[in-house]
């Protein structure tokens, strides 16, 4: 089966960062997406969906080290259906996105973030080799020529539309 969610909006709250006891970091926050759309009666509409959203390990971390109630991201996740019972033994359940990779989209200006990285929880490690440099031949750099545009005699009466 598979099982994919992606969202982009605004942080509905600061993360709430717990630990496991195995030292896992757990951060849970919500997220708020907008979508405007014109009505059948022909005037425009808005419609909010509010989701909860839970991050792990790093991604848990980083999020709460630069995002804050407000903050825009873009989420890639999992459903999950989380069942609990209430205070008054009544069973209550709520869908929930794992994260499983978090792109930051606030500008530099509005917040401390990287400006707009990303942060996966299974990102690969970065590859430090470089190719050795090698002078570049004359013949692979190509100046930018202006190309023109062929004249073309068509008659006005000629032409479709």
């Amino acid at each position: 089966m598979f099982n994919k969610v992606i969202i982009v909006g605004n942080l509905t709250r600061d993360l709430e960062l717990r630990y496991a006891p195995s030292g896992t970091a757990i951060g849970s926050t919500g997220i708020a997406s907008t979508r405007k759309f014109k009505g059948g009666d022909g005037q425009m509409k808005e419609e909010v969906l509010f989701v909860d959203i839970t991050a792990f390990g790093r991604t848990a971390e980083v999020m709460n080290q630069y995002l804050r109630k407000g903050s825009k991201v873009l989420v890639e996740g999992r459903l999950k259906l989380e069942s609990w019972t209430d205070q008054n033994g009544g069973k209550r359940s709520k869908h929930v996105v794992t994260i499983e990779n978090m792109t930051m989209l606030d500008s530099k200006g509005s917040n401390p973030s990287d400006g707009g990285g990303g942060y996966s929880q299974q990102s690969a490690p970065t590859n430090s080799y470089a190719p050795p440099s090698q002078p570049a031949a004359a013949s692979t750099q190509v100046p930018k020529q202006e190309q023109s545009i062929p004249e073309i005699d068509i008659n006005d009466d000629e032409i479709p539309f």
